[in-house]
């Protein structure tokens, strides 16, 4: 057999369902080898990037490890910047390369480079096949790291002649792997006892609480502790439910901002990790002083990495949460029974208050023209089936977001992690292929969606039944936000306007949506989006809405 067919039979061995790509003249021995294996499918892309971040958004709505195919140097090139997404979502990816003939090496043949070098940097392993004979070894060992916790991507380089190298080594897998730890029970008892001793406890929650099935033990753990419930600024799922009366929403992106909302907290405990991602040096540490640090992770690896800890428990997620939940009952008293008792009660009555106050904003801006976010947002959750999928990079509209939907599952939403934007609208791609059965409605701002437009052919292309809404306010509204943040720390000139920020001349979306075979509508007045959203749910295929929204006041 030849090393393309190893390769193939690699992918089926280890349950992959489709790969994502770009097809190039060196991924000729994969692109010609797809007829042998109908289980598989090609999901065409116009660009890598998107290729690698609908992989990325495949694995993490799917549970499975995704594959994404791009075209030597310049192709790795273009999909880096979703890789580094990838790598900081934790997503399980085997991204590969063609790479020409191995023959020419010394001979500098076109589009040749070293491609493991160049994706070494943001992936767990990175690695090119140079036999035949060592293919199946190399996959296989792609996806054991690729899913060693933490999860992440990896690299495969593929020369042509390797591929049609031939070899007797078949494609074999890890086999069956039970890789969730349980926790060690001297550290389930000490997580149990720093938050009977707390008397106000706070819990940040991080993507893996929701990767790994945990969501269910954290409401339990958060309610038996009355423990407000934290999650980053940055995330990718929705580990617990935002409307929980003990949800207290997002923090900031500074360690001042952070430090704020944990003043009150005598016990924080990080769930996943690392934490925290920072966009502005602050000279103080997040955690305030006196405040005691506990972190439950699946791997040694973001365990105490940046903080000092009065205890560190490794396990899986879902049995570690479950078992200190349970000891953590075991060692209740009724005092200690009655202050989580009004500490949930207080948490209850502030997050009332939030969404009173959320409501009235709402309604005092209601007839402002451009139509606010907030107004556009709510409109659009009004008609949200019960069912349906939220990909969000509305990234400065996020408040506006978490208040007008109820995300009650992890698998209600997906957000974006590593800040690198243009992820969304091609991660739609992926959570639809993932659920094909469950609407999926893709928000993004107009600068954003721009750096993967070319996602719309591809939903075109597999009539995929997707509702894309570009927020489109004509400019890039978070670098004037950080601009005026940037003057303020650094003591610049605040009255200067913002330099190459606004969106001119304006894009028209639905013309670029009907230029690859998507219907779109531009929407102007908010008494009109909510029927444009059950039209565009309705239609039986992609469907894009251009929402125009007010900018920065």
């Amino acid at each position: 057999m030849r090393g393309r067919q190893v390769f193939m039979d690699s992918l089926q061995a280890h349950g992959v369902r489709c790969i994502f790509g770009n097809p190039g003249t060196t991924e000729n021995p994969l692109l010609d080898s797809l007829a042998d294996y109908p289980d598989i499918r090609y999901i065409t892309t116009l660009h890598e990037g998107i290729a690698v971040s609908a992989a990325s958004y495949y694995a993490q709505a799917s549970g499975e490890t995704a594959v994404a195919n791009v075209h030597v140097a310049p192709g790795l090139g273009n999909g880096l910047g979703s890789l580094f997404g990838a790598l900081k979502a934790g997503s399980p990816i085997i991204l590969t390369a063609g790479q020409q003939d191995t023959r020419m090496r010394l001979r500098d043949p076109m589009l040749q480079y070293d491609l493991v070098a160049m994706a070494a940097p943001l992936t767990k392993w990175s690695a090119q096949a140079e036999s035949a004979d060592e293919m199946a070894d190399l996959v296989r060992r792609a996806f054991k790291i690729a899913n060693d916790a933490p999860k992440g991507p990896v690299f495969i380089a593929l020369p042509v002649n390797v591929m049609e190298q031939e070899t007797e080594n078949g494609a074999i897998t890890g086999g069956r792997l039970f890789a969730a730890s349980e926790p060690a029970t001297d550290g389930v008892r000490a997580l149990a006892k720093l938050l009977l001793e707390a008397a106000n406890p706070a819990i940040i929650a991080g993507d893996d609480v929701a990767r790994q099935g945990a969501s269910s033990a954290l409401i339990a753990l958060a309610e038996a502790s009355g423990a407000a419930v934290f999650n980053e600024g940055l995330r990718l799922h929705m580990p617990f439910p935002n409307r929980h009366p003990n949800a207290c929403g997002a923090l900031g992106f500074e360690a001042g901002t952070i430090r704020r909302n944990l003043q009150n907290h005598d016990l924080v405990l990080m769930l996943g990790g690392p934490f925290f991602e920072e966009i502005w040096y602050d000279a103080v540490s997040p955690i305030p002083e006196g405040t005691r640090v506990a972190q439950i992770a699946d791997s040694p690896h973001p365990m105490a990495r940046n903080f000092e800890l009065a205890a560190g428990l490794v396990g899986d997620l879902k049995a570690s949460l479950d078992a200190v939940v349970d000891a953590l009952v075991a060692g209740t008293t009724d005092a200690y029974r009655q202050s989580a008792k009004a500490r949930n009660s207080a948490l209850s009555t502030a997050s009332q208050a939030r969404r009173e106050q959320a409501t009235a904003t709402l309604a005092r801006l209601r007839e402002t023209r451009p139509m606010t976010p907030g107004r556009a947002l709510s409109e659009i959750a009004s008609v949200m089936p019960e069912n349906g999928i939220l990909v969000d990079e509305s990234i400065t509209a996020g408040p506006d977001v978490a208040s007008a939907f109820d995300f009650a599952g992890p698998g209600d939403y997906f957000g974006q992690r590593g800040g690198g934007i243009g992820q969304g609208i091609a991660g739609a791609l992926g959570v639809k292929i993932a659920h094909p059965d469950r609407p999926v409605v893709l928000i993004s701002g107009d600068g954003s969606a721009m750096y993967q437009i070319q996602s719309l052919w591809t939903a075109a292309n597999l009539k995929l039944d997707l509702v894309f809404v570009i927020l489109a306010n004509r400019e890039y509204r978070v670098l004037k936000h950080n601009m005026d943040i940037y003057r303020q720390r650094f003591d610049a000139e605040s009255n200067r306007p913002y330099p190459h920020m606004d969106l001119t001349p304006a894009l028209d979306f639905a013309a670029l949506a009907a230029g690859m075979g998507v219907t779109g509508v531009r929407v102007d007045d908010p008494d009109a989006v909510s029927a444009a959203v059950v039209r565009a749910l309705e239609s039986g295929g992609p469907h894009l809405i251009e929402v125009h929204i007010s900018g920065k006041p």
